[in-house]
């Protein structure tokens, strides 16, 4: 099972789930564990060769990773904590796992606060994901993962959260990396699938508005999809959270006490 953390709140029923991206772990929602935490009851998850959860596979598999196989592991961790149903927080990869979720299982989704979501790679971002996957096996993934990371998050103000997701992938292998970038394989398929379906779930986007590879799709789907709403957050890069904690909180957690 996945490794993961649970902050209790006696005086709430509410549980929300985060839910991080790749290459990161749930070390990347440290700002706001404080502030939830107050108000609902907190599930953290490390997807599988991240954070301290072990490796979905065994040393002789050669098999990639699944969003089926993603999101099972995810709904294993509610049923084992005998959660019914939760409000999932996603960032980057982790926007499109929740979205999943709430596709294959939406009794479980009570709503999607979705963090430097992605719907659609622009030209950059296709070649970027056909770059790793050719260089995978060729190139240290350290160094993948730092160059991808720059390119994403190249401002100054954005120093932060490259350092942390660098970090963070630090504590990866190189066949867990390259499991993981097989996941890109197919995801194209699966985000023009989530740009047509109107999920009708309660969701809230939450981006920065220098998030510019993202950013641009994000405002022309919303106002397409009937329960969806944007955020833009100024000074903010992709991983908004970490960007602008503060204020993330505050309008994530706004949202969720309107469900």
């Amino acid at each position: 099972m996945l490794s993961f953390t649970v902050y209790n709140n006696k005086q709430s029923s509410k549980w929300v789930t985060f839910i991080h991206g790749a290459g990161g772990s749930s070390s990347i929602w440290f700002r706001q564990i404080r502030s939830f935490k107050e108000e609902f009851n907190v599930l953290l998850i490390d997807l599988g060769g991240h954070g301290k959860s072990k490796s979905r596979f065994s040393k002789k598999s050669k098999q990639g990773y699944t969003f089926n196989i993603v999101t099972e592991d995810i709904v294993e961790v509610l049923d084992h904590l005998k959660i019914k149903s939760s409000h999932f927080v996603g960032v980057s990869l982790g926007t499109i796992i929740v979205r999943e979720i709430a596709e294959k299982n939406p009794h479980l989704v009570d709503s999607l606060v979705l963090a430097g979501a992605i719907l659609k790679f622009d030209l950059r971002s296709n070649f970027l994901m056909r770059f790793g996957n050719f260089f995978r096996t060729l190139v240290p993934y350290i160094m993948l993962y730092k160059l991808f990371a720059f390119i994403i998050m190249p401002k100054r103000n954005h120093k932060e959260s490259r350092s942390l997701l660098v970090q963070e992938c630090k504590k990866l292998y190189q066949k867990e990396f390259i499991r993981w970038c097989k996941l890109t394989i197919g995801i194209n398929r699966v985000l023009k699938f989530h740009r047509s379906k109107d999920l009708k779930i309660p969701s809230l986007f939450v981006m920065g508005e220098e998030d510019y590879l993202f950013l641009p799709t994000i405002r022309k789907a919303v106002s397409y999809y009937s329960n969806a709403q944007l955020q833009v957050l100024k000074n903010a890069g992709h991983v908004v959270n970490v960007d602008q904690p503060k204020e993330f909180n505050d309008v994530a957690i706004k949202f969720l006490n309107t469900i």
